[in-house]
């Protein structure tokens, strides 16, 4: 995580770590940066950690918070909307999955997980440092949103066309939602939705983990343009 945030720029603010074995060439990199190094014994090391067994090495990282004028729309875009995602698990392995296909702009609604949860930033293996996430946002403000930057909004939903079908073709730029875990999309959403995707299941499954769900429908969506 510490080599996920330093090789991702993240703005590290001190690392702390146990004993030097293994750690020399992130730790030479880090000192060559100006990053404040210090070293400090097991229990320091334990007593700092959110984990039980911490690897020993950590860092203070500054939060860094996004808002609607840092979010970039152009004709190929993808915005990921993450609406009242509960599971830490989940939300980090969203953030994951999302970098990894090339969506980096995310937007959870108010009663989603906090992004900065250890948990989260755990699961999301480093993703978090090279997201913009903006947080705390009403279905009305994103609605409002997308409709000024003319973004098709799109819903996950267990009515919606197969995003498998071919004549689905999603308009973009489009923003994507993917509701709550139990209850799906909130009801807003599914109103005022523009285009609603399901993933067709079979043998009486009635619905997927949200994080595997979400990473079907962005890679469909990538498989579809081409993987531009």
């Amino acid at each position: 995580m510490v080599k996920e945030a330093f090789l991702r720029q993240a703005p590290i603010t001190r690392i702390f770590y146990k004993e030097a074995e293994g750690l020399g060439d992130l730790l030479r990199a880090a000192a060559e940066a100006n990053i404040p190094i210090i070293e400090v014994s097991e229990t320091v090391i334990r007593k700092m950690s959110s984990t039980e067994e911490p690897q020993g090495i950590l860092a203070t990282v500054k939060m860094t918070f996004a808002g609607w004028d840092d979010v970039v729309v152009n004709k190929d875009t993808i915005l990921l909307v993450l609406d009242n995602i509960q599971d830490p698990g989940n939300l980090g392995t969203i953030l994951r999955t999302a970098l990894a296909a090339d969506v980096r702009q995310i937007i959870l609604t108010n009663g989603t997980v906090d992004v900065y949860n250890p948990k989260v930033l755990r699961s999301s293996m480093g993703a978090v440092f090279s997201t913009r996430v903006l947080t705390d946002k009403s279905p009305e403000q994103i609605v409002n949103f997308c409709n000024e930057v003319k973004c098709t909004l799109a819903v996950s939903t267990m009515e919606g066309d197969s995003i498998f079908n071919p004549k689905a073709c999603p308009n973009y730029p489009l923003a994507l939602v993917i509701g709550n875990e139990a209850f799906g999309p909130s009801t807003y959403f599914l109103e005022m939705a523009q285009e609603k995707y399901s993933i067709p299941m079979f043998n009486n499954v009635e619905s997927l983990n949200a994080a595997m769900a979400a990473g079907i429908f962005l890679y469909e969506l990538r498989r579809q343009a081409g993987f531009l």
